[in-house]
């Protein structure tokens, strides 16, 4: 379960919204969307604890160690970074208790799952935008975190990546995982999401998707 109490985020003095005052339910599956600029990401990272709210709490209940997950946009990625594609998948695994063949096992299994196979050695650099997006998504895979956070996963995605970037969501909330998830993409929210949280400078809505995102005539679903 997440509880935010009260919460305000932003810059310093500058509160982006009201306050809000939500819970999402153990095992939900929420969307996050608003206009640029309203803050949905630093909400994310609010709840993940990277940055600090303006006012107000936030309580994620999980163990402390391994409890959540947090997936970034991948502009904040330091694509000079000296890894292999497999060593950044890899690091998913903290945090995790696996012996070595446990390891290997499920790596492999989990790069195949995303398509990555025969990339393992290809350094950050060289990869595409949704090579690297997927080998992101890969490494969210081998964690086994109970709240998964996830700021725009089908950003760089071909139509066919953001349809296997869907199946895994859906096979993750599935196992019972609490899921939160930025997006701009309204048609895919309002499909495969149960809630929607819609910031506003004015304040925040929440309910269902199919009813706060309304369906319109162009709408095309990944």
């Amino acid at each position: 379960m997440i509880t935010c109490n009260s919460l305000r985020w932003g810059a310093p003095g500058q509160p982006l919204t009201p306050a809000l005052d939500l819970t999402l339910e153990k095992g939900s599956l929420t969307g996050i969307i608003g206009a640029n600029g309203t803050g949905k990401s630093s909400l994310l990272k609010v709840i993940a604890g990277l940055q600090k709210p303006l006012a107000g709490k936030v309580i994620v209940d999980v163990p402390r160690r391994g409890g959540l997950a947090f997936l970034p946009q991948q502009q904040h990625l330091d694509r000079q970074f000296p890894i292999s594609l497999q060593e950044l998948v890899a690091a998913g695994f903290w945090g995790t208790q696996h012996t070595a063949q446990q390891r290997s096992q499920r790596l492999h299994a989990v790069l195949e799952d995303w398509c990555l196979t025969g990339l393992e050695h290809r350094p950050l650099m060289a990869l595409s935008g949704g090579e690297l997006q997927r080998a992101l998504l890969a490494r969210m895979s081998l964690a086994d975190a109970s709240v998964l956070l996830l700021d725009e996963p089908h950003a760089a995605l071909d139509e066919d990546g953001q349809a296997l970037c869907w199946k895994h969501i859906h096979a993750w909330h599935n196992e019972g995982r609490t899921l939160v998830i930025v997006c701009h993409d309204l048609a895919s929210v309002r499909h495969h999401t149960q809630h929607v949280l819609q910031i506003k400078n004015t304040g925040c809505l929440f309910g269902p998707s199919k009813e706060l995102i309304r369906p319109q005539p162009q709408m095309q679903v990944a």
